[in-house]
């Protein structure tokens, strides 16, 4: 079982840039997919990025692509999210979330365990 904890969210100014953190406790971190999704008010959760067990496949929402970067450290159990260049429709609770298994995957219901989410505000 692995517990993910989500930080570094905040408020930010379009145009900024922020990077979210996600600690991961419990066996095998390294032998899942990890991915960010994000929920804003009113509106379904959605996929925004994800990486592969090693970290050698990654892949983006077409919403994100360009500005955010996944990254993962298999040592430190750490997932990271770069955002940069953030729009007011960035605006949302970011989740991290863990798949068993290798391969890239884009739907919630791949995911095995969820953090509780961080909240990241972009003001316009």
């Amino acid at each position: 079982q692995v517990q993910l904890v989500e930080s570094g969210g905040g408020l930010v100014q379009a145009g900024g840039s922020l990077s979210l953190s996600c600690a991961a406790s419990g066996r095998g971190f390294k032998w899942y997919t990890m991915g960010w999704f994000r929920q804003a008010p009113g509106k379904e959760r959605e996929f925004v990025a994800i990486i592969t067990w090693s970290g050698g496949s990654s892949d983006y929402a077409d919403s994100v692509k360009g500005r955010f970067t996944i990254t993962r450290d298999n040592v430190k159990n750490t997932l990271d999210l770069q955002m940069n260049s953030l729009k007011p429709e960035d605006t949302a609770v970011y989740f991290c979330a863990a798949s068993r298994g290798d391969g890239l995957r884009y739907h919630t219901w791949r995911y095995d365990y969820w953090g509780r989410g961080t909240q990241v505000t972009v003001s316009s």
